[in-house]
């Protein structure tokens, strides 16, 4: 962490001109964290839905419907809904990896789009109804995941695994929920098989869906 904030401050002085340039871009890092097997499954949303405030409830429905990460998730408005023959789909140019991104949006991704308050542009706000700032939508969602008593370390990014079961289900191929998340096509597979051995209910579906789309070379 410490050095991840060196080479911002070192980008910030080039930037600046205060520097001509500088050789921290590729740190060494010292480990790496693999939190792949650390999904909310759906007790974990009804937990948090049955105590948060309607903003919190929203940020953590789109997160886990879309798997965006927290700096593209703050940006949503309602000019990246488009209209397909089929429904609608968020069309949203990656924050990290500048690709467009075009998600189905599910029927729960609809209910808090055709809810964003008349006028609004933003689709996620904070309590206040302003603008969001990464850290706000993240320790927002980690105070009241304490206040509903979750015992696992869940975080805001965690919602990618369960967004890739969402995605599964809405019609996306392998490859290109891999696309999506930036993730090798082998972890997608592995991330959704994950999320289906911890979510019962889902379980059947999930796995008919995943071993139809191995099947398929996807």
């Amino acid at each position: 962490m410490a050095g991840t904030h060196a080479v911002r401050i070192l980008n910030w002085a080039v930037e600046e001109g205060k520097l001509f340039e500088h050789h921290c871009h590729k740190l060494h890092r010292l480990y790496e964290v693999d939190r792949s097997e650390i999904v909310w499954t759906p007790g974990d949303r009804e937990a948090i839905d049955a105590i948060a405030p309607e903003w919190v409830r929203r940020i953590l429905c789109v997160a886990c419907e879309t798997g965006l990460r927290p700096g593209d998730l703050i940006k949503l408005t309602t000019g990246n809904v488009e209209d397909t023959p089929m429904g609608r789909r968020l069309r949203v140019r990656t924050n990290k990896r500048k690709r467009l991104a075009h998600i189905p949006i599910t029927p729960a991704l609809a209910k808090v789009i055709d809810e964003t308050q008349p006028g609004k542009l933003l689709i996620l706000t904070n309590a206040s109804g302003d603008q969001l700032t990464e850290h706000r939508a993240s320790e927002g969602l980690r105070q009241w995941r304490d206040k509903a008593k979750l015992s696992r370390d869940l975080r805001l990014q965690d919602t990618r695994g369960t967004a890739a079961t969402r995605l599964l289900n809405a019609g996306l191929t392998l490859s290109e929920i891999a696309n999506h998340m930036g993730w090798a096509i082998r972890h997608a597979a592995n991330v959704i098989e994950h999320y289906a051995r911890v979510s019962p209910d889902e379980t059947d579906s999930v796995l008919v869906k995943l071993s139809a789309a191995r099947g398929g070379g996807s």
